[in-house]
């Protein structure tokens, strides 16, 4: 029987681009670039890597996202993946961790799966909590933060690398991972994987299709809500020493009136 992997993934805004918040204090995701999450390709990269040892594996990514967000997707096929699932719908906006993790949960068991593979969060929000809702909402074991991963008879298994020790982990399958950025570089797609990408079936899904009242998704079902936001102040100019002979004198009185010595 075919392991079932699914890896979620998520569109984000570029790190390196001007971001801010909207008018209704969400993420402006119409005027920066996005991308799929840095942290996200290392799950993709795990999935593919245990496919390869598997007998037979089939990897299907999904996102919870606006339009754009089917170009996360498509770079996560282009890596390797067989197909993706997109659940789009308006009454999305605005959803916190607990809204997309329901509509994450619904849609995994509407695709069929034998593990969930997560990055350890999302380069925007930084929450880190979603694999484990995840899990919770799915019923089954979760093994978070491993550094390295493996399937085995029916068991995943994996290392997390803590300040002062490391963890050897296991659970049954089925079950929910989150990997970590130590767990090994992700793949560059290829011009063929990128060309390949195009072919491959990309499933749209809607709040109807999984059942899901809009009332518990969006800005209205969240359950964390911002009150206010500014705009980080600009940088103001540093104190430029010139060593004229006394530079090093000047640069040690500096960091004294600022206490870092």
């Amino acid at each position: 029987m075919s392991l079932r992997i699914v890896v979620c993934v998520k569109y984000v805004p570029d790190a390196t681009g001007d971001r801010h918040f909207a008018d209704d204090l969400t993420v402006d995701r119409d005027d920066v670039d996005g991308l799929l999450s840095e942290l996200d390709e290392y799950a993709v990269e795990q999935a593919l890597q245990i496919a390869d040892e598997a007998d037979d594996a089939e990897i299907t990514v999904l996102t919870v996202g606006p339009e754009d967000a089917k170009d996360a997707l498509r770079k996560a096929l282009s890596m390797g993946a067989d197909k993706a699932v997109h659940v789009e719908d308006d009454d999305l906006h605005g959803s916190d961790v607990m809204g997309t993790s329901l509509v994450l949960a619904k849609a995994i068991e509407k695709t069929g799966y034998d593990l969930v593979i997560c990055g350890m969060a999302s380069t925007d929000g930084t929450m880190g909590v979603l694999p484990a809702i995840l899990a919770e909402r799915l019923n089954v074991p979760q093994v978070t933060l491993l550094s390295e991963v493996s399937v085995e008879d029916g068991t995943v298994k994996g290392r997390r690398d803590g300040d002062t020790a490391s963890e050897q982990l296991e659970a049954s399958l089925p079950a929910v991972v989150s990997v970590t950025d130590q767990s090994g570089e992700a793949r560059y797609p290829s011009f063929k994987g990128i060309m390949a990408a195009k072919k491959k079936p990309v499933e749209a899904l809607e709040l109807d299709d999984l059942d899901i009242d809009a009332e518990l998704v969006g800005l209205e079902g969240a359950w964390t809500a911002v009150d206010s936001a500014a705009q980080r102040p600009a940088r103001t100019a540093g104190t430029i020493v010139k060593d004229e002979g006394e530079g090093g004198k000047q640069l040690a009185e500096f960091l004294a009136s600022q206490k870092f010595i």
